[in-house]
């Protein structure tokens, strides 16, 4: 017995025949409510996120997404799109609709020759990097292997590597799509080229894409990488040295400050377990020796209760933060990007980090710059090349009935961190905050966004996302307020 009725967007059911006849035509599997994994299918990465799709269709190919959208389409059925399932927004899922769930795309091919691979659009970045690690080759892709690699991708793609390789977006040499019509497009440098630049931070609001091409990097068998633990009452000290350290730092340097409990991590020493630390991790992906030579003003400075830096392998340094941010627990942000770390900025951090009243909480900021300043602001869609630090406020905790409080930190935080905005966010770290906040994400960039939209989705099917309205959208919502 089925639990649920398949309904449209406004409601109308819609005939079981009509189900039946497009799971028959589906490679993959189609899932209701009481099918035996209906539940571990729609649950993702923030804990917090609790919907319940009318039906789950698991694709298994392009062919079988273009079906997907064609179906929901024709019957107006509202659609979300799940690659990794780790955007904090919880956009992956929808109430009532279809989920078209990526999770079974997972191929990865790599062309060791011409320094490039393919990767179907629900692989993870553990996936992607097993696979290019093989032959020495890397790109861009976050901090946690357990990210999806489309979401992070479309939204531009910040990681260990992009001070000397770029954004994970300056790095993807084409897009496989299905447009809103359920037709399969390619945007690349020479076709739809107008679709390429928007894909390169814009966000799943053109299409879904279900494979990306990467250009490829050597990188070494081993980098310098690891964390250099200081104690939280030397904040203000540490964080002036680490702002004057990095400022001329070169690009095989990538920094990550996290203000937080130090977790019961197993590369931390026991005794330090819970106790409030800033936490610096680093990654030189050069040689050894000269990274050695480079790290060692900051290494040497103060104090530390720890310093875990070793050479070792990329891959390894990348699951770094894994534990740390497991799936299920209650997560939410508050994000910004930072202009330099002038002393005001750097005690509004102090001042707040360690007040969370969950000790699994934590502040991180991620260094910018090199290669992503290198590239030209108007070559993408992406908007915070120019900015020195993007910062995200992450609450994290388990008691549902603790959330107001939870939420109350974060934001008294982010508030007290505005007057040294650059005056933008990643579009990555938004959670459901709204037009105005998208709107920041993209800046000048936005109208321009808007003409894409329309083009490409003019009925907003694809709304599911950190939404940019198509011009019959934005004039129903002036009229509405007018």
């Amino acid at each position: 017995m089925r639990q649920h009725e398949v309904t449209s967007s406004n409601g109308a059911r819609i005939d079981e025949s009509a189900v039946d006849q497009f799971s028959a035509a589906l490679r993959g599997r189609i899932l209701r409510g009481g099918d035996d994994d209906y539940d571990s299918a729609r649950a993702i990465w923030n804990g917090m996120i609790d919907r319940r799709p009318s039906l789950i269709a698991q694709c298994v190919g392009a062919a079988d997404v273009a079906h997907a959208v064609r179906f929901a389409r024709e019957r107006g059925m509202v659609v979300s799109v799940r690659g990794g399932g780790h955007g904090v927004a919880g956009d992956a899922v929808c109430d009532g609709g279809m989920m078209i769930d990526l999770s079974q795309m997972r191929g990865v091919w790599v062309d060791p020759k011409e320094k490039t691979a393919r990767a179907q659009a629900g692989a993870l970045w553990g996936d992607f990097d097993a696979e290019t690690a093989q032959h020495g080759l890397h790109t861009t892709g976050g901090v946690v292997t357990h990210t999806g690699i489309a979401g992070l991708t479309l939204g531009g793609g910040i990681g260990w590597l992009m001070r000397k390789h770029g954004l994970t977006i300056d790095n993807v040499l084409s897009f496989n799509l299905i447009t809103a019509d359920g037709e399969a497009v390619r945007a690349s440098v020479e076709e739809n080229t107008d679709l390429f630049w928007g894909l390169r931070g814009g966000g799943g609001n053109f299409g879904v894409v279900t494979s990306f091409e990467y250009r490829l990097h050597e990188v070494a068998p081993q980098v310098l990488a690891g964390v250099i633990v200081q104690p939280a009452d030397d904040a203000t000290d540490v964080l002036r040295h680490y702002r004057d350290f990095i400022a001329d730092s070169p690009g095989e340097l990538m920094t990550i400050v996290n203000l937080r409990m130090a977790p019961a991590a197993p590369f931390l020493p026991e005794e330090i377990h819970g106790v409030p630390a800033v936490m610096i991790a680093v990654c030189y992906s050069g040689a050894i020796e000269e990274g050695e030579r480079v790290l060692e003003p900051l290494r040497r400075f103060g104090q530390p209760l720890a310093d875990v830096v070793r050479p070792g392998p990329y891959s390894a340094h990348q699951a770094l933060f894994d534990a740390s941010v497991p799936h299920g627990l209650r997560y939410y942000w508050k994000a910004e990007y930072l202009d330099e770390l002038s002393n005001e900025a750097i005690d509004a951090l102090a001042s707040h980090a360690w007040t969370a009243p969950s000790d699994k909480s934590y502040t991180i900021m991620f260094q910018m710059g090199g290669a992503v300043r290198a590239t030209a602001d108007d070559e993408s869609a992406f908007l915070g090349r120019q900015a020195h630090h993007a910062l995200n406020i992450n609450s994290v905790w388990t008691d549902p009935t603790d959330d107001e409080r939870q939420f109350q930190w974060a934001r008294d935080f982010w508030a007290d961190v505005q007057p040294h905005s650059a005056g933008s966010v990643y579009v990555n770290f938004l959670g459901d905050e709204g037009e105005d906040r998208v709107r920041a994400a993209y800046g000048a960039k936005y109208e321009k966004l808007v003409a894409l939209k329309t083009k490409y989705d003019p009925t907003n099917f694809f709304c599911m996302n950190q939404n940019i309205k198509p011009v019959a959208e934005q004039n129903q919502s002036r009229q509405r307020t007018s």
